[in-house]
């Protein structure tokens, strides 16, 4: 047998000498330790700038941090809790410029041991950094009430023993993290309340199974509410004063208080509700509640404050309805509530407060409430109504559908027949029958005869006018805060007198403008009918047209707070933008500027004839012409009814001409001549191609074109040089002509706008013809030099051509004569004027 091997033995001096020396290196390390701590909260309280809570701390007293009462908190020799509690007067002011956030945080966390953090009301501020998160034994974490901004940092999510985070009023912004649901498992106590966040509540906080205490209230979250009937353990939710929505959370019913105030809810209240036995708060107020109001709700056994008010709940409350004694305050006010108050919320007592104000209750105040048809045709308006009355209502729907069917389809059969035999007795009649002028040349200004003669234009004008726009239609609010994200400043585009503009981006992917008007006296929706009826006939190729409306009522009385009128939106800026504040590469040309004029044109003959009665005064700016993308212009400010009655001219109003304008609604003689004035000084600004600001240029403008507008020189001088040399000297004469009496001061001595059209459009055909011949002269070296007189001959036939075309009774700018004085036609006979004198002045 093998003899055991020996374990060498140490020697008995050496264990000695560890036994020895191990307590004094012990005592050694815990020295340094506490020496460290100390100096680590005299750092912290240097950081803080010297915050009067610790006032107490130096160097002398810092050594016995264990026994600061209420700050510091220890265990075993470590710290283990550190609440720093500001006074929240002296807190209304972030700390100095040199405070860093970094390095507070980084010497928080050379107290490893740390399991509980308040720092509260202490003026910290800048974005909460991610290594908070070196402190993983942290289990309640408290930094409200200070100025901390950005997001909630994501490192936070490996901070798994954490129990309790508030972050109440600070600066927060972006979504809530989901990370907190999928990896805080522990949590129990979640408050944001009062930051900036945005979005939706993540899914993943259904997970938080611990979870007592969800408060985010005074936020940006909007959207559905997750499904959170698995939080069995939760006792309040706060999500007041946020934008969620639209139906009722799903809950568990273990609930203690649920504030869902200013929010919006437009669901009708769940029955799940009443088995909530230990709610003791209940606040739904100011949201869009709709429905019968739960009455049973008023005798749930905990139940302390319940608040429904600022909503559109129905029912029948009754006298002998059962309350719960602990009721200490009752809010039922501006509801659709009728019958009698209940008996055991009317009882005397001292502590319980009881509001009903503005439903249609028998009560002994009536000046409180509204007549009980008010309150029933606003549950008719909302779509509430009994089941017995809907099932009617739907029978009776269903027999005046197929009644109206059957109405369409027989006047449509009758109305075919008819226009089949109405044209065929007619047919020969109206080939024979020469067309009837669309525009005369000195048209009348009477209105009773324009109505007469250019019925068939204005028909024609209102069944183009609508091309390619979508149906008027009314709006919800809902849409309208979907299609700008809640009227996002981003979306914000300007306000003028008539209220604020908003860019918005509808479902369907079109974009509209919406303008925001806010109602100086209150009126119901039934006052703005006749209003809104004229809106939606104002659809033209050459206004920025109206889509729809939307109401938004107060609660109180359901009277009108605020009009939005939504129009389509024009994206490629303003006529003067094109023009006097363009580069000259990219400013419109001669051509392009008629087309633009005569699209304005347009659009206000179909403002003063397209509709009865017609729209004058309309305070025209060039900067109020937009240009779509194929530089179609559209007139986006005219006098819409709504916006001069809110502003308070809708008998009177002063045009930018200077004058008095007759209002809306009453034509009179001559009062379609502001609205030409107003065009003439948008016709002056494409000529001279500049911003013409102030009125005294503009009358300085104005008496060169009357004074020069046959000098050549002068006309150099006065026009835009982007086109003095891209034109027609003959269009550019008919325009300066047109608007030189556009802006005359006599109001008879002005042009009707039909006089404007039509030169503007003979412009156009001269300028067309003008860049025909200068392209074809380009490619053929025979022609005729532009600059050399024309023969008499060559005159008379281009005259007689003209003639052919149907063009006899117009103004030829190069002749400037009319050419009946030089020819009459005798079938196709033709005698020439031959005076050698005359045909050599009309040449000069």
């Amino acid at each position: 047998m093998d003899e055991p091997k020996r374990v060498p033995s140490t020697p008995f001096f050496l264990v000695l000498f560890y036994v020895l020396l191990s307590p004094i290196s012990c005592s050694k390390q815990f020295v340094n330790s506490h020496t460290q701590t100390a100096n680590t909260l005299l750092r912290i309280q240097q950081l803080l700038n010297f915050p009067p809570v610790l006032s107490g701390w130096n160097n002398a007293s810092i050594t016995d941090f264990c026994n600061a009462e209420n700050i510091v908190v220890c265990y075993d020799g470590k710290i283990t809790q550190l609440h720093i509690i500001g006074d929240k007067a002296s807190a209304a002011a972030p700390l100095p410029r040199n405070f860093s956030i970094d390095s507070f945080v980084s010497t928080l966390v050379r107290l490893p041991s740390l399991k509980v953090i308040s720092l509260v009301s202490l003026g910290l501020w800048g974005s909460l950094p991610g290594n908070i998160s070196h402190l993983p034994c942290l289990e309640i974490l408290n930094m409200s009430s200070n100025f901390l901004t950005g997001v909630i940092p994501r490192a936070m999510s490996v901070m798994t023993n954490l129990q309790t985070l508030i972050l109440d009023n600070n600066m927060f912004y972006g979504n809530v993290p989901s990370w907190v649901g999928d990896q805080l498992s522990l949590l129990a106590v979640l408050s944001l309340k009062n930051n900036s966040l945005t979005g939706s509540l993540p899914d993943s906080l259904g997970n938080l199974e611990s979870l007592r205490v969800l408060t985010v209230s005074e936020n940006r979250l909007s959207g559905e509410l997750p499904d959170l009937s698995s939080l069995t353990n939760l006792q309040v939710l706060d999500l007041e004063g946020n934008r969620f929505g639209p139906r009722f959370p799903i809950l568990a019913n273990k609930l203690v208080t649920l504030v869902l105030s200013k929010n919006k809810f437009s669901s009708a209240i769940p029955n799940e509700l009443n088995s909530y036995y230990q709610l003791e708060r209940l606040d739904i107020s100011l949201n869009r509640f709709v429905g019968p109001f739960p009455a049973s709700l008023l005798s749930l056994p905990s139940l302390v404050r319940l608040n429904i008010s600022g909503n559109r709940f129905t029912g029948l409350l009754t006298k002998n309805m059962s309350c719960n004694e602990e009721l200490g305050s009752v809010d039922l006010s501006s509801n659709l509530l009728t019958g009698d108050m209940p008996s055991c919320l009317l009882s005397l007592s001292k502590n319980r407060v009881v509001q009903y104000g503005g439903n249609c209750l028998a009560t002994g105040d009536q000046n409180q409430q509204h007549p009980y048809v008010s309150c029933r045709n606003e549950a008719l308006a909302v779509g509430i109504m009994p089941l017995k009355q809907n099932r009617r209502r739907r029978a009776a729907k269903a027999v005046l559908a197929l009644l109206i069917t059957g109405g369409i389809l027989i006047a449509m059969v009758l109305v075919g027949v008819a226009f089949l035999l109405f044209r065929r007795l007619h047919v020969n009649k109206f080939m024979k029958t020469p067309q009837t002028r669309l525009i005369k040349e000195n048209a009348s200004a009477a209105y009773a005869s324009k109505l007469i003669s250019d019925t068939r234009y204005i028909s024609q004008t209102m069944k183009s006018g609508a091309l390619g726009l979508p149906s008027y239609r009314a709006f919800s609010l809902d849409e309208l805060e979907g299609a700008t994200n809640n009227f996002h400043t981003s979306t914000f585009l300007g306000e003028g007198s008539h209220g604020q503009m908003y860019r918005g981006k509808l479902k369907d992917g079109s974009l509209v403008a919406i303008r925001c008007l806010k109602l100086k006296k209150r009126h119901t929706t039934q006052n703005f009918s006749h209003q809104i009826e004229l809106i939606s006939k104002l659809r033209h190729r050459n206004l920025v047209s109206a889509l729809g409306h939307c109401f938004e009522c107060y609660l109180d009385d359901s009277s009108v707070s605020r009009i939005f009128l939504v129009f389509e939106y024009v994206p490629n800026g303003t006529l003067r933008d094109c023009i006097s504040e363009s580069p000259a590469v990219q400013a419109l040309s001669w051509a392009q500027r008629i087309a633009a004029a005569i699209g304005v044109a347009k659009g206000i003959q179909y403002l003063h004839t397209g509709i009865v009665p017609g729209l004058f005064s309309n305070n025209l700016k060039i900067t109020d012409i937009l240009l779509d993308q194929n530089l179609v212009a559209k007139i986006s400010s005219y006098n819409l009814p709504l916006l001069a009655e809110n502003i308070g001219q809708a008998c009177t109003g002063l045009t930018s001409s200077g004058s008095r304008g007759h209002g809306l609604y009453a034509r009179r003689e001559h009062e379609d001549k502001t609205d030409v004035y107003d065009f003439g000084v948008i016709l002056l600004e494409l000529i001279v191609g500049r911003p013409v600001i102030s009125k005294n240029e503009e009358d300085i403008l104005r008496d060169q074109l009357q004074v020069n507008a046959t000098e050549d020189a002068a006309r150099g001088i006065i026009v835009d040089p982007v086109i003095s040399n891209a034109c027609s000297e003959e269009s550019l004469k008919t325009v300066i002509n047109i608007c030189s009496r556009a802006l005359s001061k006599e109001l008879a001595e002005r042009p009707s706008i039909e006089d404007v059209l039509w030169n503007l459009q003979f412009a156009a055909q001269v300028q067309e013809e003008w860049r025909t011949e200068s392209e074809s002269r380009k490619s053929s070296p025979s022609s005729r030099p532009a600059n050399l007189p024309l023969t008499l001959q060559q005159y008379c036939d281009e005259s007689v051509n003209a003639v052919d075309n149907g063009l006899a009774n117009i103004d030829f700018g190069k002749y400037n004569r009319r050419v009946r004085k030089t020819i009459s036609l005798s079938g196709k006979q033709r005698r020439i004027w031959n005076n050698e004198e005359e045909y050599r002045r009309l040449q000069m």
